[in-house]
């Protein structure tokens, strides 16, 4: 997949900023117009943000909820790959931001030397992570039984974006604002190879958390994340810890999946912030 228009212009801006690039990597259900608030808050700390795509991206959730079979079939493989041709136009070494399948795709490409400093937010299940915790199985377990989960795109009900994603919001008016304006279909192919990564020895979804260049990380975990629960970040925190490079978590009191996109985005930001400040 070759980058496009607007992948070429941040490229292009951040190589001619001088500044160091923070690359915001997107998940499951979101588009990288859902990192909007972010790239505002970390061009303000003097950092070139980029939002690359997920191959076949449409630019905008209109376009993706009218067409959402182009969403369906990205494997994990192809969006790190491209990824990686994005990050290798830049003239520095950028952080990464990654939340929920965008935290494993952090860490996978962290674990290709591509990193200078790498925050994991609610990342998705890398092999080796073995914890399943009952909210995992009631929220995406019925799309890993059913057999034809890996050739779709996957569209959450509002229910079940309640569940999985906004289940720590008091605000209902809230839930459903964030539903209408960031929900598009997911990729059923990446779901079932994160679902399947402690069973299928040929996952991709595996992370090489032993490389000494994976460089500093940082992963952050909503208390109440029924998608990502504190058992599955703490697990892939207590295999990273093996690395040589810095590796810390946090939990985020009171917070659920919808962490970066909702009314509280800006805390979980200045914390993956203060984090990159130190080490890129």
């Amino acid at each position: 997949m070759s980058i496009s228009a607007r992948e070429n212009r941040e490229i292009e801006a951040a190589n001619g900023s001088g500044n160091t690039p923070v690359v915001f990597i997107h998940g499951l259900w979101l588009l990288p117009s859902s990192w909007a608030n972010w790239v505002g808050f970390f061009e303000q700390a003097g950092y070139a943000p980029l939002t690359p795509d997920w191959p076949d991206d449409p630019e905008t959730v209109e376009e993706a909820r009218a067409n959402p079979d182009v969403l369906a079939k990205k494997s994990l493989k192809q969006i790190a790959d491209h990824t990686t041709e994005v990050i290798t136009a830049l003239g520095k070494k950028p952080a990464l931001i990654g939340h929920s399948t965008g935290g494993l795709l952090a860490q996978m490409l962290a674990g290709r030397g591509l990193s200078a400093a790498t925050v994991a937010i609610d990342p998705g299940v890398f092999r080796g992570v073995l914890p399943l915790p009952a909210s995992v199985l009631k929220g995406v377990g019925p799309f890993l039984l059913d057999p034809r989960t890996r050739g779709r795109a996957i569209t959450l009900t509002f229910d079940q974006f309640q569940y999985g994603w906004v289940n720590a919001l008091d605000d209902e008016k809230e839930a459903k604002e964030l539903y209408d304006t960031y929900h598009v279909a997911g990729s059923g192919i990446a779901l079932v190879q994160m679902g399947n990564a402690n069973l299928n020895p040929w996952t991709e979804s595996k992370v090489d958390t032993k490389n000494p260049e994976r460089g500093p990380l940082l992963i952050i975990d909503g208390e109440k994340d029924h998608t990502v629960p504190w058992a599955i970040a703490n697990a892939a925190y207590k295999r990273q810890a093996r690395n040589p490079g810095v590796t810390e978590i946090v939990k985020i009191p009171n917070r659920g999946h919808s962490l970066t996109i909702d009314h509280g985005w800006r805390e979980v930001a200045q914390t993956a912030l203060d984090f990159v400040k130190r080490f890129a």
